[in-house]
């Protein structure tokens, strides 16, 4: 083993605890070891740096070793430190088969995988996929000994991160399944099918899509539950395709709100509101429901407890919101009322399933007296403001003791259209004071700590990697944020000192704003006074009628359709003086800002401005400062205001996320304009040419997608012919200021040519 140069004793100890003789992982491990100290627990460290010596030593190079070190953190962060073992196994029944050499490309498709399953169980279900695949594709040659290693499974390693943004894992074993009933015997139709170059692959992939997949939606449905119900709970999937005897259903615990990974469209309900239904439910039990002691209930007055409270919550919710009787309505079943034989089947879940629908619907149509008589003392009891699970729990037990029968014992019960899909197993609703299978089921999770969930959940764009000339997928996190405010007054005080800039600026602005306006009358705010409207209204109050409020009117151009992106590199640099002056470049690009903010505004417009930096691929921040919808007041002054600079500077995980908002925009001409003081860079990234590359092709897709970007670069040490990195992200759609003082005054102008 090579001695150690690690200065850090502990950094040292985990070197030689790893025991390998690879410079090239010598040359990486600080970097590795950084990344897992900050995502993983102590044992967890223990056992990342033991797992990486046994890959390590599978005698399979330096690649594999490499990988797991790099991929493993990330890994862990998504799906937790106990996926290990699995992982582990799955590795070292690879390399007992032929199939050792697709251990890298396995390894290397860990993180986005990952990221994508968001849990331990759906990693867990995902390698049984890839293992079956292995088993079944690996054959002999001749019926001899001398086996061949499968030959799609590299290919479906590469792809299975996009596989997974397409499908949900059901669908993807359907979609693998197909693959090797059908190419078994073809190692080259395989390897086609695998890497999606097949017709038939497509086509199967394209008849597996259905439903709505959780992770697409993640991001509505976080801003439905903080902006409708003030709730921040992190959502986790679980699997609904390989439970087959008993389907998993929602619930909730200290680690998040657990969903299904997919919801199908149902009973006309798209499945983005068939999930909000959930949330919503799931809400009113964390807001109103209260765990009570169950050791004294027989399991069919547990049942009925929960229908009754499940109605409670449905009532409550549909109190606050009287649209969600409609989607309510529209999920639950309406058994037939005499659907259940009791002579010969359980027919208690049919009883509740009945009168849990006839609690929201008015017009359920039952005829039954029991039924309908506690209907009635339901409604009462929501009459009363102050209902309590206590007063529902003592209604439900009434019922069950009302129309207890003996049949209800029996072991064959009638399940058909007795599940309401969008409640919860109501486990939080219950607690035991004698321990047993109960409480280690329902109440073990509580014992973990909670994870903190900070914002909004991160979006995931790809990174270029030049040397394999693809993208590496879900590889850089952003998270966006609204930028902390200052004092208007300031912003106003940098326009007053650049008044006779302004002067001449507004010289221009006249020439350039669009003369023939147009007139939007009848509106209750404006820019003028609408007579004709007022005059009436005045006569309508003169009479005793009431006055038409809409007094006012405004003006919108027509014949200028521009829609503007100013994104501000706000790394540590910017804090830096400029040369010549006694100003930071980070106040000079504040003046800027403000100037070319005014002047748009004058032009009538719609822009946005925000700012970004990063720390490492796991945190590129993106912070809005003013959006399409803003108009150019105090509140937007005040962001501007407070422009702080630090970090550093991956610059295409930003051009990606500012195209995503511009993109919506509807205008004619999409202008984004980059101001960044040099070239891209971050922390993690040695190769200063990785950043640059994937600038480059960020650029060129926004060139697809029919947006104008145009860099303002303020690196002061670029020279004439020395600018060899702009250009290459930029071609030739850059300007260099080398005279940083100069920009409150260059950058009005630049906008004002490109626009012109």
């Amino acid at each position: 083993m090579t001695e150690t140069k690690h200065p850090d004793p502990a950094l040292a100890a985990y070197w030689q605890q790893l025991d390998t003789r690879f410079p090239q992982a010598e040359a990486v491990f600080a970097d590795c070891m950084a990344d897992a100290l900050k995502c993983l627990t102590a044992e967890g460290v223990t056992a990342y740096v033991a797992a990486a010596r046994v890959i390590g030593k599978l005698g399979r190079g330096v690649e594999p070793l490499l990988a797991f070190l790099e991929e493993w953190p990330d890994t862990a962060a998504a799906v937790g430190e106990a996926a290990l073992p699995d992982v582990m196994t799955a590795i070292q029944t690879m390399q007992k088969s032929p199939n050792g050499r697709a251990i890298d490309p396995f390894i290397r498709a860990l993180a986005p995988v990952a990221r994508r399953l968001q849990s331990a169980e759906l990693l867990r279900e995902y390698l049984a996929i890839m293992l079956d695949l292995m088993t079944r594709t690996t054959g002999s040659i001749h019926g001899h000994h001398t086996t061949f290693p499968s030959p799609g499974l590299p290919d479906f390693l590469n792809q299975s991160a996009h596989l997974l943004g397409l499908l949900t894992l059901g669908g993807l074993k359907n979609w693998v399944d197909y693959g090797i009933r059908n190419d078994k015997n073809h190692p080259e139709r395989q390897k086609d099918f695998f890497s999606l170059q097949s017709a038939d692959s497509r086509a199967v992939l394209q008849r597996e899509r259905h439903g709505t997949l959780l992770v697409d939606v993640e991001r509505k449905l976080d801003t439905y539950l903080r902006g409708l119900w003030q709730d921040s709970e992190h959502l986790v999937p679980y699997s609904t395709a390989f439970d087959e005897i008993r389907k998993p259903i929602p619930y909730y615990d200290v680690l998040g709100i657990r969903l299904p990974d997919v919801c199908d469209d149902r009973n006309g309900v798209p499945g983005i509101d068939r999930y909000r239904a959930m949330l919503a439910h799931i809400v009113g039990h964390r807001r109103w429901s209260e765990a009570q002691v169950a050791d004294n209930w027989s399991p069919f007055q547990r049942m009925a407890v929960e229908f009754f409270e499940d109605s409670r919550i449905d009532t409550l919710l549909i109190r606050e919101y009287p649209g969600l009787r409609r989607l309510f309505l529209a999920l639950h079943p309406k058994p037939e009322e005499h659907a259940c034989d009791p002579e010969t089947t359980s027919c208690l879940r049919h009883r509740l399933a009945m009168l849990s629908r006839a609690f929201l619907d008015p017009d359920h149509g039952y005829r039954d007296a029991d039924l309908n008589e506690f209907v009635a003392r339901f409604h009462e009891l929501m009459a009363e403001e102050t209902i309590t699970p206590q007063a529902s729990a003592r209604l439900a037990l009434s019922y069950v003791a009302r129309t207890r029968r003996p049949s209800d014992q029996f072991a064959q019960v009638h399940f058909d259209d007795t599940e309401v899909e969008y409640r919860d197993d109501n486990r939080q609703l219950w607690k035991f004071i004698e321990a047993g299978d109960e409480e280690e089921a329902f109440d073990e999770a509580r014992k973990v700590e909670q994870q903190e969930v900070l914002g909004l959940p991160p979006r995931h764009y790809p990174e270029w990697d030049y040397h394999s000339q693809s993208y590496r997928p879900d590889w850089v996190s952003v998270y966006e944020a609204l930028h902390p405010s200052g004092n208007p007054a300031d912003i106003d005080r940098l326009l007053q000192k650049h008044a006779a800039l302004a002067k001449q600026l507004k010289k221009l602005l006249d020439i350039l704003k669009p003369q023939d306006k147009v007139r939007i009358r009848y509106q209750e705010e404006g820019s003028e006074l609408d007579l004709d409207v007022a005059i009436r209204s005045l006569i309508d109050y003169k009479s005793g009628a009431t006055p038409d409020p809409r007094i006012n009117m405004n003006h919108r151009t027509n014949g200028r359709s521009i829609a503007v992106m100013l994104l501000l590199d706000l790394s540590e640099s910017l804090n830096e003086k400029a040369a010549g002056s006694e100003q930071t470049i980070l106040e000079l690009s504040q003046e800027a800002v403000s100037l070319l903010a005014w002047a748009i505004d004058k032009l009538g417009d719609p822009f946005a401005i925000a700012g970004f930096h990063s720390n490492t691929r796991h945190e590129v921040r993106y912070l809005h400062i003013k959006g399409y919808g803003e108009p150019w007041q105090d509140m937007v002054k005040a962001r501007v205001a407070r422009m702080s600079a630090g970090y550093s500077t991956r610059m295409g995980a930003a051009l990606r996320h500012a195209a995503h908002y511009l993109g919506a925009q509807k205008a004619d001409k999409k202008l984004m304009l980059i101001l960044t003081d040099g070239k891209p860079s971050d922390v993690d990234v040695a190769d200063e040419r990785l950043l640059i590359e994937d600038a480059r092709q960020a650029v060129k897709a926004l060139d697809q997608e029919g947006i104008f970007p145009y860099c303002i670069s303020l690196d002061a040490s670029l020279k004439a012919g020395d600018d060899d990195y702009v250009r290459d992200i930029f071609g030739q759609q850059y300007t260099i200021i080398d005279r940083i003082e100069r920009l409150p005054e260059r950058l009005p102008e630049l906008f004002l040519s490109l626009t012109r």
